[in-house]
């Protein structure tokens, strides 16, 4: 279906101008303009949603090429490139999957600004999606910075106490680790003289530029998903930004690394990923120690979740780097369910405390006690289950 990935990236801008328009007709702080945003927000996801699994259903798992290709010239000899292959159509699937789950479980919990929360959601499925489908360099680099904007947005104006301290410190960890990357892409048009891709992916650096573009890559991937000793971001980041930005975070934004690994420093740099895979395991076994035991000390569930996600990309850096498709297939399983189970707990947990209205408890007992709906809810995730034996679960602000 021609077009199918563009309409999928941009549908969003749609719901977008329909709530501006909105906005420009009526007040922002009226109940049925409240009301009308979350709705059009709601129905665009869920359009989105319908689309992807369209895109799923004719896409042809039998054949390694990128498919659904749209080619078309932009500005300055650059194309607008879009494309997926086997790895990156699941992650749009998830992108999408996960989008609408988090505009309904924001329905009630969002009170101030809704309008502008719910068109930083819809500009930031658009961003991550196009992320997962650009075949151009240039293109690619536009989504993946831009993408930290509205989750700056979501945790500076959305979060908990500290928000403006984690949104910052999230924004100059992914920005600052993305310069680098962005002088190796210049440095690789110049050299290759062209942004395509998948014609990069074929290009054959020499192996003393690829250490350097190598570890240029390496230093924007590595605090996005995040590794250590670069991933001190995340707890605060997690624990500060809303129910809904938190699941995003942990579910999307992370696998934007691993994603990036394997569509670049793999294919494009293979002596210099080999060179440097001793390094990754090291950085990899430490994260999957260190985080775990600090995650065993967490009385906070959001703190729980975002040590232990820094200690599973550990796993799937390994998978990544293990230098066979069975640790690659494995890395890429790995990230697609982390994408759904730190999610569910998310949801069941902040359920529970819209029901009780009940941050903190004593003890376990006493939380089942006062909010007999959360060992339901618990049970419904293995991530849950691990928080109720702590002394002090709490959850942070939804």
């Amino acid at each position: 279906m021609t077009g199918i990935l563009s309409l999928i990236t941009f549908a969003p801008l749609l719901g977008i101008a329909a709530i501006v328009a909105l906005r420009l007709s009526s007040r922002a702080d009226e109940p049925r303009t409240v009301t009308a945003a979350k709705w059009i927000t709601l129905v665009t996801t869920l359009a989105v949603l319908a689309l992807s699994v369209l895109l799923v259903i004719q896409f042809d798992p039998n054949t390694a090429d990128f498919q659904f290709v749209e080619d078309a010239p932009w500005f300055a000899g650059l194309h607008y490139r879009m494309g997926v292959d086997g790895i990156s159509v699941l992650f749009v699937l998830l992108t999408a999957f996960l989008m609408p789950i988090c505009i309904a479980a924001s329905w009630v919990s969002v009170e101030k600004r809704v309008l502008e929360y719910m068109i930083a959601f819809l500009a930031l499925e658009t961003l991550v999606i196009g992320v997962f489908c650009a075949l151009d360099l240039v293109l690619f680099y536009i989504f993946f910075e831009f993408g930290l904007v509205p989750m700056f947005l979501i945790i500076g104006v959305w979060g908990g106490a500290r928000r403006v301290y984690a949104a910052f410190k999230f924004f100059l960890y992914t920005l600052l680790g993305s310069v680098l990357m962005l002088a190796a892409i210049l440095a690789m048009i110049g050299i290759a003289h062209t942004s395509s891709i998948p014609e990069l992916m074929a290009y054959k650096f020499a192996p003393q530029v690829q250490t350097w573009l190598w570890l240029a890559f390496f230093a924007s991937f590595a605090v996005k998903m995040p590794m250590w000793p670069v991933h001190t971001w995340l707890p605060d980041a997690h624990v500060e930004a809303p129910t809904a930005g938190s699941v995003i975070l942990a579910g999307i934004l992370l696998k934007l690394g691993g994603y990036g690994f394997m569509r670049f420093s793999l294919p494009m740099f293979p002596q210099a990923s080999e060179m440097f895979t001793p390094l990754v395991f090291a950085f990899s076994v430490i994260a999957i120690v260190y985080t775990s035991l600090v995650a065993f000390r967490q009385v906070d569930i959001k703190k729980l979740i975002a040590y232990s996600s820094v200690a599973h990309m550990g796993f799937v850096t390994m998978g990544i780097f293990s230098g066979n498709a069975q640790g690659e297939q494995g890395a890429l399983f790995q990230m697609l369910s982390h994408g759904v189970i730190p999610a569910r707990s998310s949801f069941a947990w902040a359920s529970s405390m819209t029901a009780c209205t009940l941050a903190r408890s004593p003890s376990t007992a006493d939380w089942s006690a006062a909010c007999p709906g959360t060992q339901r809810c618990s049970c419904c995730s293995p991530w849950a289950m691990s928080a109720c034996r702590a002394p002090r679960a709490s959850l942070a602000r939804s």
